[in-house]
């Protein structure tokens, strides 16, 4: 790793941080950072600190946990497929989590517990996963997947749209609406523990097949003749990308366009390399993702803008550039 790439991992880290701090301080309390420490060295449980630690805290964790996993799964996306304009949802894993949270809330089983709504979205993340290995064949091959991909969230998009058309009440559709444009609103540590070990074992599994994306980014022969396995190496990305992306679509709702933009953003810092770039995407997604929280929570409106909604403003026309700015090489 040279200099160049070192240093722009160390702002990354340093922008994390104080984004952090920022989350922390920040909100539509007056409430900050200093005073939840102030009753901590005097070892009172104040106001203060059940905003900071109870409140923001899980709310801003959440927000790089989720922001981690979706940079970095987008930019094993593109070292996997060998395409600039991919990113997790193009296997439809995002979709399938999506539909297996809004049949919870269509049939009214989120009521029941707390648990039913992440549970579902990370079943419904595997469901798409295993349709999509089972579509594309045996030998996985990226035309297979791409277009297994695009059968899968067409699927998906139609059983959601299936559902708010039939929702039961007018409550039931805004719940289901709400939750498809993403948002960090009124999590909490549960919501924390149940996403964190899916989603660190996932992206443990993309960064550990980095040597993998480097050599794929030779041609599949050259990645066979330096001994990699394609199948099994595919199948482990694979299954890192449904673990990260679906306990974070879990947990989060859809936030798209966050693996689209920041893999593109860094790849020239880190050498065009995939494998040194799902670190820094993940650093990066991280920053994206809590700087968009912080955002739509400081803006003073009567109802919180989603998270969703954020990143699609940012993410949109960023990919309708691209499209034009690659269309030659496309054509």
């Amino acid at each position: 790793m040279n200099r160049r790439e070192r240093l722009c991992l160390l702002l990354l880290s340093l922008g994390l941080l104080l984004a952090f701090a920022l989350a922390l301080d920040l909100g539509v309390s007056d409430l900050g950072l200093a005073d939840a420490l102030g009753e901590w060295r005097r070892s009172e449980s104040g106001l203060a600190s059940v905003v900071v630690w109870e409140i923001r805290l899980p709310r801003a964790l959440l927000a790089v946990l989720v922001g981690a996993s979706l940079g970095m799964a987008g930019a094993a996306m593109q070292g996997l497929l060998r395409n600039p304009l991919a990113e997790p949802g193009v296997l439809g894993v995002s979709s399938g989590a999506a539909l297996g949270a809004v049949l919870v809330l269509y049939f009214g089983l989120a009521a029941a517990g707390s648990w039913w709504l992440p549970m579902a979205a990370m079943v419904g993340a595997f469901v798409a996963l295993l349709l999509v290995y089972l579509l594309a064949g045996s030998g996985t091959s990226v035309l297979g997947l791409i277009l297994a991909g695009v059968a899968i969230n067409a699927m998906a998009g139609a059983l959601i749209a299936l559902a708010l058309n039939f929702a039961p009440s007018l409550f039931a559709f805004q719940e289901i609406v709400f939750w498809l444009m993403g948002s960090l609103a009124n999590r909490n540590l549960t919501h924390l523990q149940l996403a964190a070990p899916f989603v660190l074992l996932g992206c443990l599994l993309m960064w550990s097949r980095g040597r993998f994306l480097d050599a794929l980014s030779l041609g599949e022969e050259s990645a066979r003749s330096l001994g990699f396995d394609a199948v099994r190496e595919r199948l482990l990305i694979l299954l890192g990308l449904a673990l990260a992306v679906g306990a974070s679509v879990a947990v989060s709702g859809n936030i798209g366009f966050v693996g689209l933009v920041v893999p593109h953003l860094l790849r020239p810092v880190m050498s065009q390399r995939p494998g040194r770039l799902l670190l820094a995407s993940a650093l990066g997604g991280a920053l994206l993702v809590l700087l968009a929280d912080l955002l739509v929570r400081q803006l003073d409106v009567a109802r919180e803008l989603k998270l969703g909604v954020v990143t699609s403003l940012v993410g949109g026309p960023f990919f309708l550039y691209l499209l034009l700015h690659s269309k030659k090489r496309w054509i």
